[in-house]
């Protein structure tokens, strides 16, 4: 079966749902909205120039993650898809996935963002198959920690990779839709890459390579 794959953040959706998360988490007074607004901006900074260090930010992001009783997150969470998620998702976004569901290929979203903030973005979107950082879980709390490999740059190939042998898929005709340059290696791995809504890096290199490129 044929493999559609899609990155979520100003792919799918128009925005990155883990710097709105932290918005959404100043504006409610639940963490120091000066003090996160200034570090979520430098990470989403170092994001866009490849210069992430992914590990410090998931220190950073999965804080409040582990602060709060999984009672009070999943409230925030409902809260938070109602008001920033739901009112951003687009009808191009939708569309190009029932293309690829009408055609009978198998749907599977992989982000950096982790899969607390993510899974419900996915069912949105009726899509079941979802490979995204996952924070760490131990006795229904969340730890701070991250469990295994992160799905961001190489890190996506790896997760892929290991999700293909257990489900005894494969990458023959496969797609990928993507923003971002962070993502050329798994860009690279697939039959059809495809730059979505570019950053000015991954639109060179499409132009360069003859991807198509797509504005959603």
């Amino acid at each position: 079966m044929t493999l559609a794959i899609f990155d979520l953040d100003q792919t799918l959706i128009p925005g990155d749902s883990d710097y709105l998360w932290g918005v959404f988490l100043g504006e409610q007074g639940i963490v120091d909205a000066e003090e996160y607004e200034r570090e979520n901006e430098r990470f989403y900074a170092e994001y866009r120039q490849g210069q992430l260090d992914i590990q410090a930010f998931l220190r950073f992001s999965f804080r409040v993650l582990k602060e709060h009783p999984m009672e009070d997150l999943l409230r925030w969470r409902a809260q938070f898809l109602r008001e920033k998620i739901e009112p951003i998702l687009t009808e191009s976004a939708r569309a190009l996935v029932e293309q690829h569901r009408a055609q009978g290929h198998q749907l599977l979203i992989i982000t950096a963002t982790n899969a607390f903030i993510t899974e419900p973005i996915a069912q949105s979107f009726g899509i079941d198959h979802l490979i995204a950082t996952l924070p760490e879980m131990k006795e229904g709390r969340f730890t701070g920690e991250v469990a295994g490999i992160p799905a961001f740059r190489e890190g996506k190939v790896q997760r892929l990779k290991a999700w293909l042998a257990e489900t005894g898929t494969d990458l023959r005709g496969s797609y990928f839709y993507s923003d971002s340059h962070n993502d050329l290696p798994l860009l690279e791995q697939v039959d059809h890459p495809v730059a979505v809504n570019p950053d000015d890096r991954l639109r060179r290199e499409a132009q360069l390579r003859g991807w198509p490129i797509l504005h959603l």
